[in-house]
């Protein structure tokens, strides 16, 4: 489901948010990187990232800490219509989409070595005494 953007300052925040407010409980930064958009039109002219998620379509390239490769997000329902948006998130079949079905337990780690959700919670709880 889509959620609002954050603002940038954000980009650097692991911490803990508190129980009661929007995003409540641990957060660590998943992954950081660069990404550029895919999609184009019929001409093979770029099509602007805000504008092919506003039709309902993006592909983009991610070169991040954890996540590299193609994607793409499409729609599936909602949106424009007043029902209540999803969309589906695919990784492209390249050089880094995996052949396996075990996740990798790495991933549920911050892209800053040596943070878990768990580590991250329990400095909040050292900081609170």
């Amino acid at each position: 489901m889509p959620t609002e953007d954050h603002p940038l300052e954000y980009a650097d925040h692991e911490g803990v948010i508190k129980a009661g407010e929007y995003g409540a409980g641990a957060l660590t930064i998943r992954d950081e990187g660069i990404y550029r958009g895919l999609a184009t039109d019929r001409r093979g002219h770029e099509i602007p990232f805000a504008e092919a998620l506003e039709d309902g379509h993006a592909s983009f390239w991610l070169d991040g800490a954890k996540l590299h490769g193609g994607y793409a997000l499409t729609r599936t329902r909602g949106g424009r219509d007043g029902e209540r948006e999803s969309r589906l998130l695919v990784k492209k079949h390249d050089r880094y989409a995996s052949s396996h079905d075990a996740p990798d337990p790495r991933r549920a780690r911050s892209a800053r070595p040596g943070r878990t959700l768990g580590r991250v919670a329990a400095d909040a709880e050292t900081d609170r005494r």
